[in-house]
């Protein structure tokens, strides 16, 4: 017994080197499973399209600060909200690729590798998190349980080359400090992951509030944890100051509720500057204490609703029509409840079960050191849980931090297993992690115990999966370069992937552009002429069963896009030829 115990101590003394030779092997692994996704740029997600182009672009010498895409609605360009800090990594990718191999290659080598590198700093966090409030050795379990969560891990998949993953990296560094027992390593960390996170996108705001609530209530509880509260003000402040200087686009220079923008950064500075004034009061009542950190959190709060009164309600500042006729029925906008059960119990069983299990852990600690560390998981898991109810698009963060939860249940009855015999050890372990991980619901639905998939929703996924395959986009290419009208979620894809121009993206600033596409597919043949030659399209490219053009024939039976689907001609749509096996259908606009 003692042999095993000095082999384990031996395993958590390298826990960092461990983790990421684990991760390593699974990046290699991913690189290998998705190689046919590399070899053909397969940019899924049209945010992957675009930070491609949003790359390419700056390589080509377009400005630091100048983040418009000018090859969607053209001339003017199309206006994208994200910064240049995830274009780093890419970038620096592509560049270095280059230097052996052709500059497409170089894309796509640098599009697999580059989603994978903020996955090795989630696995370092979050095994640190388990570690400190689970036990030692925890971090082990909590990996696999990582690899396990289908819709986070689908953030990190090669030529997944969007933000979100980096975002979710931040968070999972958030909780890290949070539960960090030194004060100022903590402190900083969280600080520093926050204006890291705000500085890309504002996706993970209120995480990174409650964050900064968490910490000023542990001040308040505990005057001895002024130290962490001054490091993380300090850090919060100048690393959102210094992340707008450096990255801040100029369409970020307004008064914008979208980004971080002067209105958010003048809120995050106010609050960080309070927040170090008020950890500088060395009072020994928890009552002054508390009444100074909420002064501080009501002048923010007040004088955020006085200035930025536009910013009180949801943060893309959109027209209605706009709304109503995309942003309120986008997918993963969408509540969890919505979904078939097929995705939403593979989304959610991870997070509930993470969520049972923090709010156990915090409990059973309520007493002890980690009080807070469990108390800050479980807030934050059901924060996310509720979310979901909100939006599906909280699943991967959901399942980051219902990871700890996970391991705290399954983690001690693993440890009554050991010394079992084998078969009852491996059997028994497996039932754990299978039910602990959530795993249990993919078993589910690979098997058929859910709702399956309809034979429509089959045939709009192949028309997907088709109309955005590089083979069939590239004979697009044999037409001289010019402006095509297409689908919102087809633009991106198809600047990507030709040296045509586009009309739109699914992209909230740029409104009146997607407005122009569905009043074109939806309204009479007409109208559609008159917005597209107005656009300077001289090309029209749709894609049959495509998902979005299900929703022009479902909301508008009998307009343009309807017609034409039923087999319609028109005198001012010139069918031009493309080879017998593409899935697109191509029209010269006269």
């Amino acid at each position: 017994m003692n042999g095993v115990r000095e082999w384990l101590a031996l395993i958590d003394r390298n826990r960092v080197r461990l983790t990421l030779f684990a991760w390593f092997l699974y990046a290699v692994w991913c690189l290998y499973d998705r190689s046919i996704h590399v070899r053909f740029l397969s940019l899924g997600d049209t945010d992957d399209n675009m930070r491609m182009m949003q790359v390419r672009a700056l390589l080509d010498g377009q400005g630091w600060y100048d983040l418009r895409q000018y090859r969607l609605s053209p001339p003017q360009g199309f206006d994208i909200h994200w910064s240049r800090i995830v274009d780093l990594p890419l970038a620096g990718l592509i560049l270095f690729f280059r230097l052996f191999t052709t500059d497409q290659w170089a894309e796509r080598l640098a599009a697999g590798i580059a989603p994978l590198l903020p996955l090795g700093l989630v696995a370092l966090a979050i095994g640190a998190t388990a570690r400190r409030l689970v036990g030692p050795n925890a971090w082990m379990l909590a990996l696999p349980f990582l690899a396990g969560a289908q819709t986070l891990m689908s953030m990190y998949m090669p030529m997944r080359v969007d933000h979100h993953g980096w975002q979710l990296a931040c968070l999972a560094l958030t909780v890290a400090g949070l539960c960090d027992p030194r004060q100022a390593r903590g402190g900083l960390t969280v600080g520093l992951a926050s204006a890291v996170s705000l500085s890309i996108g504002l996706e993970m705001l209120p995480y990174c509030a409650m964050a900064g609530a968490i910490i000023a209530l542990r001040w308040v509880w505990d005057r001895a944890e002024a130290v962490r509260l001054q490091v993380y003000a300090l850090s919060l402040g100048g690393g959102a100051a210094l992340g707008y200087v450096l990255f801040a686009s100029y369409a970020n220079r307004v008064l914008r509720c979208d980004a971080l923008t002067p209105v958010w950064l003048s809120a995050v500075v106010v609050a960080a500057a309070l927040l170090l004034l008020v950890a500088r009061v060395d009072s020994r009542s928890r009552g002054v204490r508390f009444g100074l950190a909420l002064a501080a959190g009501a002048v923010v709060a007040v004088g955020f609703a006085l200035l930025y009164p536009q910013c009180l309600t949801r943060p893309e500042q959109v027209s209605d029509e706009l709304a109503r006729t995309w942003l309120n029925h986008v997918r993963e906008a969408k509540p969890i409840y919505e979904h078939p059960s097929r995705v939403w119990l593979q989304i959610v069983s991870l997070p509930i079960i993470g969520l049972v299990g923090a709010l156990l852990a915090a409990w059973r600690a309520r007493r002890s050191e980690w009080a807070v560390g469990w108390a800050a998981v479980a807030l934050f898991t059901a924060f996310a849980c509720a979310m979901l109810l909100w939006q599906a698009r909280a699943g991967p963060a959901a399942q980051l931090l219902a990871v700890p939860g996970a391991v705290a249940l399954a983690w001690p009855a693993l440890l009554r297993l050991f010394g079992k015999p084998a078969p009852v050890w491996i059997a028994g372990g497996a039932a754990v992690a299978l039910v602990a991980s959530g795993s249990f619901a993919r078993v589910l639905v690979s098997y058929g115990a859910v709702q399956k998939a309809s034979a429509s929703t089959l045939r709009v996924n192949r028309a997907g999966a088709r109309c955005n395959a590089l083979p069939n986009l590239a004979k697009l290419n044999g037409y001289p370069r010019q402006i095509v009208f297409t689908h919102n979620d087809l633009g991106p894809r198809l600047i990507a992937t030709t040296h045509h121009s586009a009309i739109s993206g699914p992209y909230h600033r740029n409104g009146e552009a997607i407005l122009d596409v569905h009043r074109a597919f939806r309204g009479p043949p007409e109208r559609a002429r008159a917005i597209m030659k107005r656009r300077g399209a001289t090309l029209m490219l749709v894609c049959p069963d495509f998902a979005e053009s299900t929703v022009y024939r479902a909301r508008s039976p009998g307009g343009f896009y309807d017609r034409l689907a039923k087999g319609e001609r028109f005198p001012w749509l010139e069918p031009m030829p493309l080879p017998k096996e593409s899935p697109f259908r191509l029209y010269r606009i006269s």
